[in-house]
């Protein structure tokens, strides 16, 4: 999986992000966790030190890839442009 882009996984959209150290990427996570809470849509994280992977899935849709995860993924994106 490479760093720029989502890949729809099964039932989910996954990207990993790569950040200088430990301090930037919490700080995104912190930009994520702002940004799911005004969407009313949170994403699974996963990080170790300066990667942090996303995966997005819409629990009461199924557990499916929906328009809320592709928005969701989007504005994400947006964050680290």
């Amino acid at each position: 999986m490479t760093d720029n882009e989502w890949h729809e996984r099964g039932d989910a959209l996954e990207r990993v992000f790569t950040f200088a150290d430990f301090s930037a990427a919490f700080a995104f996570l912190s930009r994520v966790a702002m940004l799911a809470e005004k969407m009313d849509h949170h994403p699974e994280i996963h990080n170790v030190w300066n990667k942090v992977t996303l995966r997005l899935t819409t629990h009461d849709a199924g557990n499916t890839v929906t328009e809320r995860d592709r928005r969701l993924a989007a504005a994400i994106d947006r964050l680290v442009a």
